[in-house]
């Protein structure tokens, strides 16, 4: 059979196209999102702001301790009582002229009569005459901190010219001060060592639920041959993303608080009640050693929310490996 030249040349059919397939994800040892991490992220978010809320605190008071110790290091006061046949005038006078003959002594302010009214108005009120009352009078002397003078010479030389004198060198509220401060810091950094170890506690409940809800995935990648450090490492990172996340929200929290607090006690200044506040805590600013402070314990939870992970996971590896030795 003779083939017919006008006839199209043969083609040979083309082997179909291989189908793409996109490539299959591959599931995550701990799922990204859950309930448990979800309320995970929460709870530590709430250890954050406590923990930074107290720290903040401490910081705040002992600060606003320092600030009085060194106001009050920097005076003494010698307080002259009114008794009879006594002129007052003359023996502020020969008092400070006493005070100002001793080494260290750096100035000495007599408190004036209308300046001892002013201190007394907020419990007497106004228009009384100071002169009627057997109120004491109080001599401001400013010392130098570096090299303070004699107290107890001094004292003596008042006491000896002036026997209704007394001078407080302010050594008792130093004292209880310093007392004080050591006491909230020790006080502030028991509770932060108590907020840790919840959030740890924490972690490792939640490790152990994570590990239990994907249990038969670890074991077979377990005895499939895959190493402890690397499950470990992918609980490690997830929970470190999430122990980010929450110390970050509680970090940011606690930090707005502080703002909001050192805003309202600069505009409340002028008032009375802003004063007595500003007196007792200062601004209410913890400075930048106290926002240093709050993103080191973000950072510290974070890593302690890693951390605990990943020892859990090593423990309970290490448990499957000798429970199913022992079978």
């Amino acid at each position: 059979m003779t083939e017919d030249p006008y006839a199209p040349p043969f083609e040979e059919e083309a082997p179909p196209a291989p189908v793409e397939r996109a490539p299959r994800k591959s599931a995550a040892i701990v799922p990204a999102q859950n309930i448990a991490g979800r309320a995970l992220v929460v709870v530590i978010a709430i250890m954050t702001f406590l923990s930074c809320i107290t720290f903040g605190a401490v910081t705040l008071v002992r600060d606003t301790a320092l600030m009085w110790e060194n106001q009050i290091s920097r005076e003494a006061t010698i307080q002259i009582k009114p008794v009879a046949d006594l002129d007052m005038d003359s023996a502020l006078t020969t008092a400070a002229n006493i005070a100002t003959e001793f080494d260290g002594v750096k100035g000495v302010r007599i408190v004036d009569r209308a300046a001892t009214t002013r201190l007394l108005e907020p419990w007497l009120g106004s228009g009384f005459d100071i002169e009627q009352l057997p109120v004491p009078r109080l001599i401001i002397v400013t010392i130098d901190e570096n090299a303070p003078p004699d107290f107890a010479a001094m004292r003596d030389t008042i006491k000896t010219a002036i026997p209704s004198a007394t001078l407080d060198d302010h050594r008792t509220w130093v004292d209880r001060l310093v007392a004080m401060a050591h006491t909230t810091v020790t006080i502030g950094v028991a509770i932060l060592v108590l907020m840790l170890s919840a959030t740890v506690m924490t972690v490792v409940f939640a490790t152990r639920g994570a590990m239990d809800g994907n249990g038969h995935i670890i074991e077979v990648l377990h005895f499939a041959g895959a190493e402890a450090s690397f499950i470990a490492r992918q609980f490690r990172n997830r929970f470190l993303f999430t122990g980010m996340k929450g110390a970050a929200m509680g970090g940011v929290a606690a930090i707005v608080i502080f703002i909001v607090f050192s805003w309202w006690s600069s505009r409340s200044m002028a008032t009375p009640q802003g004063d007595q506040a500003a007196a007792l805590f200062g601004n209410f600013a913890i400075g930048s050693a106290g926002y240093l402070g709050v993103l080191m314990m973000v950072a510290v939870i974070g890593s302690l929310t890693a951390a605990t992970s990943h020892a859990t996971v090593v423990a309970y590896l290490g448990d499957l490996e000798g429970g199913h030795g022992e079978a």
